[in-house]
Protein backbone atom coordinates (compact mmCIF):
# COMPACT_ATOMS: atom_id res chain seq x y z
CA UNK A 1 0.00 0.00 0.00
CA UNK A 2 1.32 3.45 -0.94
CA UNK A 3 2.31 5.64 1.97
CA UNK A 4 -0.05 8.58 2.41
CA UNK A 5 1.08 12.09 1.52
CA UNK A 6 -0.83 15.31 0.80
CA UNK A 7 -0.58 14.57 -2.92
CA UNK A 8 -1.04 10.79 -2.95
CA UNK A 9 -4.72 11.17 -3.85
CA UNK A 10 -3.63 12.23 -7.34
CA UNK A 11 -2.50 8.66 -8.05
CA UNK A 12 -5.94 7.20 -7.35
CA UNK A 13 -8.93 6.85 -9.71
CA UNK A 14 -10.97 10.08 -9.60
CA UNK A 15 -14.59 10.13 -10.73
CA UNK A 16 -15.77 13.52 -9.46
CA UNK A 17 -13.29 16.23 -10.37
CA UNK A 18 -13.68 19.63 -12.04
CA UNK A 19 -11.57 20.66 -15.01
CA UNK A 20 -9.79 23.95 -14.34
CA UNK A 21 -8.78 25.80 -17.48
CA UNK A 22 -6.09 27.86 -15.73
CA UNK A 23 -3.74 25.33 -14.16
CA UNK A 24 -1.34 28.05 -13.02
CA UNK A 25 -4.13 29.75 -11.04
CA UNK A 26 -5.06 26.39 -9.52
CA UNK A 27 -1.45 25.72 -8.50
CA UNK A 28 -1.26 29.18 -6.90
CA UNK A 29 -4.38 28.51 -4.82
CA UNK A 30 -2.98 25.13 -3.76
CA UNK A 31 0.23 26.82 -2.58
CA UNK A 32 -1.77 29.35 -0.56
CA UNK A 33 -3.94 26.69 1.06
CA UNK A 34 -0.89 24.59 1.94
CA UNK A 35 0.43 27.50 4.00
CA UNK A 36 -2.81 28.23 5.88
CA UNK A 37 -3.43 26.99 9.44
CA UNK A 38 -5.36 23.70 9.66
CA UNK A 39 -9.11 23.95 10.14
CA UNK A 40 -9.07 21.10 12.66
CA UNK A 41 -6.20 19.99 14.83
CA UNK A 42 -4.58 16.65 15.59
CA UNK A 43 -5.91 16.57 19.14
CA UNK A 44 -9.49 17.01 17.90
CA UNK A 45 -9.03 14.18 15.40
CA UNK A 46 -7.63 11.89 18.09
CA UNK A 47 -10.52 12.69 20.42
CA UNK A 48 -13.05 11.90 17.71
CA UNK A 49 -11.24 8.65 16.90
CA UNK A 50 -11.47 7.65 20.56
CA UNK A 51 -15.18 8.52 20.71
CA UNK A 52 -15.92 6.60 17.50
CA UNK A 53 -14.20 3.57 19.00
CA UNK A 54 -16.66 3.82 21.89
CA UNK A 55 -19.52 4.01 19.38
CA UNK A 56 -18.29 0.88 17.57
CA UNK A 57 -18.06 -0.90 20.93
CA UNK A 58 -21.68 -0.05 21.72
CA UNK A 59 -20.73 2.34 24.52
CA UNK A 60 -21.97 5.52 22.81
CA UNK A 61 -24.37 6.71 20.11
CA UNK A 62 -23.31 8.55 16.94
CA UNK A 63 -25.43 11.51 15.82
CA UNK A 64 -24.35 12.83 12.42
CA UNK A 65 -26.23 15.24 10.21
CA UNK A 66 -26.32 18.45 8.23
CA UNK A 67 -27.03 19.97 4.84
CA UNK A 68 -26.43 18.18 1.55
CA UNK A 69 -24.18 21.09 0.62
CA UNK A 70 -23.31 24.41 2.21
CA UNK A 71 -23.52 27.64 0.23
CA UNK A 72 -21.67 30.92 0.33
CA UNK A 73 -24.89 32.95 0.23
CA UNK A 74 -26.57 31.33 3.27
CA UNK A 75 -23.63 31.74 5.64
CA UNK A 76 -24.79 33.60 8.75
CA UNK A 77 -24.42 33.43 12.51
CA UNK A 78 -28.14 32.75 12.90
CA UNK A 79 -28.06 29.76 10.54
CA UNK A 80 -25.04 28.28 12.31
CA UNK A 81 -26.62 28.85 15.73
CA UNK A 82 -29.88 27.17 14.68
CA UNK A 83 -27.96 24.24 13.17
CA UNK A 84 -26.05 23.79 16.43
CA UNK A 85 -29.20 24.20 18.50
CA UNK A 86 -30.99 21.39 16.64
CA UNK A 87 -28.01 19.13 17.34
CA UNK A 88 -28.09 19.94 21.03
CA UNK A 89 -31.81 19.26 21.21
CA UNK A 90 -31.52 15.91 19.44
CA UNK A 91 -28.48 14.89 21.48
CA UNK A 92 -30.07 15.63 24.85
CA UNK A 93 -33.14 13.57 23.93
CA UNK A 94 -30.97 10.62 22.84
CA UNK A 95 -28.71 10.90 25.88
CA UNK A 96 -31.62 11.04 28.31
CA UNK A 97 -33.65 8.29 26.64
CA UNK A 98 -30.79 5.87 26.01
CA UNK A 99 -28.68 6.78 29.06
CA UNK A 100 -25.72 6.74 26.70
CA UNK A 101 -23.18 9.36 25.59
CA UNK A 102 -23.86 10.90 22.18
CA UNK A 103 -21.01 11.74 19.80
CA UNK A 104 -22.11 14.80 17.81
CA UNK A 105 -20.72 15.14 14.28
CA UNK A 106 -22.04 17.92 12.05
CA UNK A 107 -21.94 17.93 8.28
CA UNK A 108 -20.72 21.53 8.16
CA UNK A 109 -17.63 23.75 7.75
CA UNK A 110 -16.41 22.18 4.51
CA UNK A 111 -19.40 20.54 2.81
CA UNK A 112 -19.32 22.74 -0.31
CA UNK A 113 -18.94 20.14 -3.08
CA UNK A 114 -21.69 18.14 -4.77
CA UNK A 115 -21.12 14.89 -6.69
CA UNK A 116 -23.02 14.82 -9.97
CA UNK A 117 -24.31 11.98 -12.12
CA UNK A 118 -23.32 13.87 -15.28
CA UNK A 119 -20.51 16.35 -15.92
CA UNK A 120 -22.82 18.44 -18.10
CA UNK A 121 -26.24 20.04 -17.65
CA UNK A 122 -28.51 21.02 -20.55
CA UNK A 123 -31.23 23.66 -20.49
CA UNK A 124 -32.96 24.33 -23.78
CA UNK A 125 -30.25 24.28 -26.40
CA UNK A 126 -27.45 25.30 -24.05
CA UNK A 127 -25.14 22.71 -22.47
CA UNK A 128 -22.82 23.78 -19.65
CA UNK A 129 -20.72 22.13 -16.93
CA UNK A 130 -22.86 20.82 -14.07
CA UNK A 131 -23.03 22.78 -10.83
CA UNK A 132 -20.62 21.00 -8.47
CA UNK A 133 -21.07 23.12 -5.37
CA UNK A 134 -19.98 26.60 -4.38
CA UNK A 135 -16.37 25.53 -3.86
CA UNK A 136 -16.19 24.75 -7.61
CA UNK A 137 -18.61 26.96 -9.55
CA UNK A 138 -21.88 28.89 -9.29
CA UNK A 139 -25.47 27.67 -9.52
CA UNK A 140 -26.44 30.34 -12.08
CA UNK A 141 -26.84 28.81 -15.53
CA UNK A 142 -24.46 30.81 -17.70
CA UNK A 143 -20.98 30.05 -19.08
CA UNK A 144 -19.11 32.38 -16.73
CA UNK A 145 -20.84 31.11 -13.58
CA UNK A 146 -20.36 27.44 -14.45
CA UNK A 147 -16.65 27.77 -15.19
CA UNK A 148 -14.70 26.11 -12.31
CA UNK A 149 -12.85 28.82 -10.38
CA UNK A 150 -10.01 27.84 -8.01
CA UNK A 151 -10.41 31.11 -6.08
CA UNK A 152 -13.60 29.65 -4.64
CA UNK A 153 -11.47 27.24 -2.61
CA UNK A 154 -10.02 30.20 -0.70
CA UNK A 155 -13.49 31.53 0.09
CA UNK A 156 -14.57 28.04 1.21
CA UNK A 157 -11.57 27.88 3.56
CA UNK A 158 -12.36 31.27 5.09
CA UNK A 159 -16.04 30.46 5.51
CA UNK A 160 -15.21 27.09 7.07
CA UNK A 161 -12.80 28.75 9.49
CA UNK A 162 -15.45 31.30 10.51
CA UNK A 163 -18.05 28.57 10.94
CA UNK A 164 -15.75 26.45 13.10
CA UNK A 165 -14.81 29.47 15.20
CA UNK A 166 -18.47 30.15 15.99
CA UNK A 167 -19.30 26.49 16.63
CA UNK A 168 -16.38 26.19 19.05
CA UNK A 169 -17.61 29.31 20.84
CA UNK A 170 -21.13 27.87 21.12
CA UNK A 171 -19.80 24.50 22.33
CA UNK A 172 -17.54 25.91 25.03
CA UNK A 173 -18.91 29.37 25.75
CA UNK A 174 -22.11 28.57 27.63
CA UNK A 175 -24.68 28.10 24.86
CA UNK A 176 -24.45 24.31 25.34
CA UNK A 177 -25.07 24.62 29.08
CA UNK A 178 -27.81 22.19 30.10
CA UNK A 179 -29.47 25.03 31.96
CA UNK A 180 -30.35 26.42 28.51
CA UNK A 181 -32.21 23.27 27.51
CA UNK A 182 -35.51 25.17 27.14
CA UNK A 183 -33.87 27.74 24.85
CA UNK A 184 -32.74 25.14 22.34
CA UNK A 185 -36.23 24.62 20.92
CA UNK A 186 -36.71 26.32 17.56
CA UNK A 187 -39.89 28.22 16.83
CA UNK A 188 -41.27 25.76 14.28
CA UNK A 189 -40.90 22.90 16.77
CA UNK A 190 -43.04 24.61 19.39
CA UNK A 191 -46.19 23.99 17.34
CA UNK A 192 -45.36 20.36 16.53
CA UNK A 193 -46.81 17.28 18.30
CA UNK A 194 -43.34 16.53 19.73
CA UNK A 195 -43.11 19.91 21.47
CA UNK A 196 -44.91 18.81 24.64
CA UNK A 197 -42.74 15.70 24.99
CA UNK A 198 -39.56 17.73 24.65
CA UNK A 199 -40.80 20.31 27.14
CA UNK A 200 -41.46 17.56 29.70
CA UNK A 201 -37.95 16.18 29.21
CA UNK A 202 -36.48 19.68 29.51
CA UNK A 203 -38.44 20.21 32.73
CA UNK A 204 -37.04 16.97 34.14
CA UNK A 205 -33.49 18.02 33.30
CA UNK A 206 -34.06 21.44 34.88
CA UNK A 207 -35.39 19.80 38.05
CA UNK A 208 -32.37 17.50 38.17
CA UNK A 209 -29.99 20.44 37.83
CA UNK A 210 -31.86 22.23 40.62
CA UNK A 211 -31.45 19.19 42.86
CA UNK A 212 -27.74 18.98 42.06
CA UNK A 213 -27.29 22.62 42.93
CA UNK A 214 -29.22 22.15 46.19
CA UNK A 215 -26.79 19.48 47.35
CA UNK A 216 -23.77 21.55 46.38
CA UNK A 217 -23.05 20.28 42.86
CA UNK A 218 -23.07 23.54 40.91
CA UNK A 219 -23.08 22.95 37.11
CA UNK A 220 -20.74 25.93 36.77
CA UNK A 221 -18.04 23.82 38.41
CA UNK A 222 -18.65 20.82 36.13
CA UNK A 223 -17.56 21.53 32.53
CA UNK A 224 -19.40 18.48 31.16
CA UNK A 225 -22.71 20.15 32.13
CA UNK A 226 -22.03 23.53 30.53
CA UNK A 227 -20.04 22.66 27.43
CA UNK A 228 -19.91 19.88 24.87
CA UNK A 229 -17.69 18.26 22.25
CA UNK A 230 -18.79 18.87 18.67
CA UNK A 231 -17.02 17.53 15.60
CA UNK A 232 -17.41 18.24 11.89
CA UNK A 233 -17.29 16.06 8.81
CA UNK A 234 -17.96 16.17 5.09
CA UNK A 235 -17.65 13.99 2.02
CA UNK A 236 -14.04 13.28 1.15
Amino acid sequence: MERWSPGSWRNLPIEQTPVYQDQAALADVERQLAGFPPLVFAGEARNLKRHLAEVSAGKAFLLQGGDCAESFSEHSADNIRDFFRVFLQMAVVLTYAAASPVVKVGRIAGQFAKPRSSPLEKQGGLELPSYRGDIINDLAFNPQAREPDPQRQLLAYRQSAATLNLIRAFAAGGFANLENVHRWMLGFVKSSPQSERYQKLADQITETLGFMRAIGLDPEHHPELRQTDFYTSHEA
